[in-house]
């Protein structure tokens, strides 16, 4: 079946506020594109076995069904693996409860089976809704980048055409979307499904002749050009520049080609569900290690994350306008921001303070450690407890099994941070009948190329000076389901203050409360954003919901985006609460503190410093952005040491007359 000619817009439902969907939709309407594209993140709509949830924000059925209202087409992509930069690439982490070595997008048994009840429960969903049946849905992705997979798996790409073709039927074109070279088309294509490719403003004749090759006769489709890009904690914030996208946008468009604006709206990554990368030393375009993605996915985009058309936006509006007839529309106002001012934070109590509330069922007690997928937890953070059977005298705790970032307390007296892959082992010092406990934060599974083994917790037995401890305590922790009532009722009990470390650059893990209401000259709620200035590391919530992680110290993004829809009016209040893992800009000896407080401005800020130049192709500096601090130094006075040397021969280095003492020392005066 033929479908039409497009130019769509890359939208992620699943990142916008529902209270914004047909904001956005007609936004991207009014800029040109007479399509939409989707994908559909499996772990969204399919949280727990046999559990689904297509209502609320969810709401997939109605999002496409909008769109079709408003005018534009419809392009799915229905994985079941999507990548995204989405948590384990959209797939759902229960899958790893039983089995853990589970090997995704193959036909491994523990993967198929549940690939199979999902393909029975979506794809009835979208047949209804397929141009052919009256619907906006003109074409169907099948998987995704699949030949940048290790795997190759033609078995299991052939098995998912005969899924699709059996609940859409013969009437819709399916398609796959691969990189613009053989390498990636040689295992991507798949015998009756339409290949495309994915490139951002490069050499597009090459590209295209990749995709000729694979796909003689048809379109020449761009799936994913890319408008823009996404950011990692601690590296700089990426783009790309207007001119040289509205350049290769329309020698395209020229070409006849089919073109999807990747992203022509990012969104947001709410909660815990933004993705990470994860790059081994043979990759060559990019440092290894582990790098998780920010809050924000603005992804540079022509309309930005809190809905704002950009100078990009209008550009890209005037190239297709050349080629394709632009619907008679307004574009619709950038919505209302409003800098609320700061708002004062107070303590409630520690984590570990905490840990009746936030585990009401109890802890699960085992020998060894469990994952967190073991104990039926997907994602946030799990706090690990071990109580101290002999005495541990400056000693080394080794967790090699860290995903990703752990908080070791003593009786919760910091001890250090375990960091995936870069600080597994720390010295601690415990007593007989001491509570070890070690937070860990998951700070999002792999969604691309290397995805295994991507269980989150602890992985592996710890280890103190060798031996095995056991028996644990695990406290899956449900930071999402607090009542902020009871919290405040808690904070009148004069609870402890948070311990600091030796050193004084941790403290506690802590729960905050902050209260505001709208000014009442405003009428009504607006967006925001919440700024973290002096905050470290964390995770805010507003009003029970989930805004997402900070990271200021690691940067770039200093700010979060606030939709109004979440804020209350007078006289209700509205009630913050940051969770910060490692240092707050507050006093914690009952004096008041200035700047113990978040800051509501009007303004974005992603593009803010960041601790690690991404050129520098050396190991080391990937040490800091994972540190906040430099903890690294802490275990040994020998880096003390050095340091003083180091800024001893820096200071001296401005002064010509050390040098020139130096010189005649070594060589002789002449």
């Amino acid at each position: 079946m033929a479908f039409p000619s497009y130019v769509a817009g890359c939208i992620h439902y699943f990142r916008v506020p529902r209270c914004y969907w047909r904001d956005r939709l007609l936004k991207i309407l009014a800029g040109g594109p007479n399509a939409i594209q989707i994908y559909v993140p499996w772990n969204v709509h399919n949280p727990q076995p046999e559990m689904y949830n297509f209502s609320g924000e969810n709401d997939l059925v109605a999002f496409i069904k909008m769109a079709q209202e408003i005018g534009l087409l419809v392009i799915v992509r229905a994985g079941p693996y999507i990548c995204a930069e989405r948590d384990f690439g959209g797939i759902p982490a229960w899958i790893l409860r039983e089995n853990g070595s589970v090997v995704t997008r193959t036909m491994d048994p523990g993967y198929i089976k549940p690939v199979s009840k999902w393909l029975a429960v979506l794809l009835p969903l979208l047949q209804p809704l397929l141009y052919a049946n009256g619907g906006p849905v003109i074409m169907v992705q099948v998987e995704n980048e699949y030949g940048s997979y290790f795997a190759c798996d033609w078995s299991y790409l052939h098995w998912l055409r005969k899924q699709f073709v059996e609940y859409l039927g013969k009437d819709v074109v399916l398609f796959t979307v691969d990189g613009g070279r053989d390498k990636y088309l040689k295992c991507g294509k798949v015998e009756g499904i339409y290949a495309t490719i994915d490139f951002g403003p490069e050499n597009l004749t090459d590209r295209f002749e990749a995709q000729r090759r694979w796909e003689p006769k048809g379109p020449l489709v761009n799936s994913e050009f890319y408008c823009g890009w996404f950011d990692a904690w601690g590296e700089s914030h990426k783009g790309k520049t207007t001119d040289i996208i509205t350049k290769t946008l329309d020698k395209m468009l020229e070409m006849k080609a089919n073109v999807a604006l990747f992203m022509y709206h990012g969104g947001t990554n709410f909660g815990y569900m933004n993705g990470a990368n994860y790059y081994d030393k043979g990759y060559k375009k990019h440092p290894p290690g582990f790098y998780p993605q920010l809050t924000s996915y603005d992804f540079d985009a022509p309309i930005t994350e809190a809905g704002d058309v950009t100078d990009k936006y209008i550009a890209i509006r005037t190239v297709i306008a050349k080629h394709l007839k632009i619907p008679n529309v307004a574009i619709p106002l950038n919505t209302q921001k409003y800098a609320y001012g700061d708002v004062e934070m107070n303590l409630v109590t520690t984590v570990p303070g905490l840990l009746t509330m936030l585990t009401p069922a109890g802890p699960i007690k085992s020998r060894f450690p469990l994952s967190m997928e073991q104990v039926k937890q997907n994602y946030g953070f799990i706090l690990y407890r071990h109580k101290c059977k002999v005495n541990y005298g400056s000693v080394t705790l080794s967790a090699p099994g860290i995903r990703d970032r752990g908080y070791v307390m003593v009786n919760e007296v910091p001890q250090g941070i375990l960091i995936r892959e870069l600080q597994t082992s720390l010295v601690v010092t415990a007593y007989k009948g001491q509570y070890l406990d070690i937070l860990v934060e998951n700070q999002g599974r792999i969604n691309y190329r290397i995805m295994n083994n991507n269980r989150k917790g602890l992985i592996e037995n710890v280890t103190l000076s060798g031996a095995i401890p056991q028996p644990w305590a695990i406290y899956p922790l449900d930071f999402d389901g607090l009542n902020y009532i009871a919290l405040a009722e808690w904070t009148k009990t004069s609870p402890p203050w948070p311990s600091r470390s030796f050193y004084k650059e941790f403290m506690t893990p802590s729960v905050y409360l902050g209260y505001f209401n709208i000014p009442k000259h405003t009428g009504f709620p607006t967006d925001t954003f919440i700024k973290l200035d002096g905050w470290y590391k964390g995770q805010v919530f507003v009003n029970n919901f989930n805004l997402g992680r900070y990271w200021p110290e690691a940067g770039p993004q200093r700010t979060l985006y606030v939709p109004a829809c979440i804020l209350k009016t007078k006289p209700e209040q509205n009630v913050i609460m940051v969770l910060e893992l490692e240092n707050a800009p507050c006093n914690h000896d009952g004096a008041t503190s200035s700047s113990c407080k978040v800051t509501f401005v009007d303004k974005p800020h992603l593009n803010g410093p960041y601790l690690v130049d991404p050129e520098l192709h050396v190991g080391s500096p990937r040490l800091i952005v994972y540190m906040s601090s430099f903890i690294h130094f802490k275990y040994d006075w020998t880096w003390y040491l050095l340091l003083v040397v180091l800024v001893a021969v820096t200071i001296l280095s401005t002064r010509r007359s050390f040098w020139r003492k130096l010189r005649i020392k070594v060589i002789g005066k002449r």
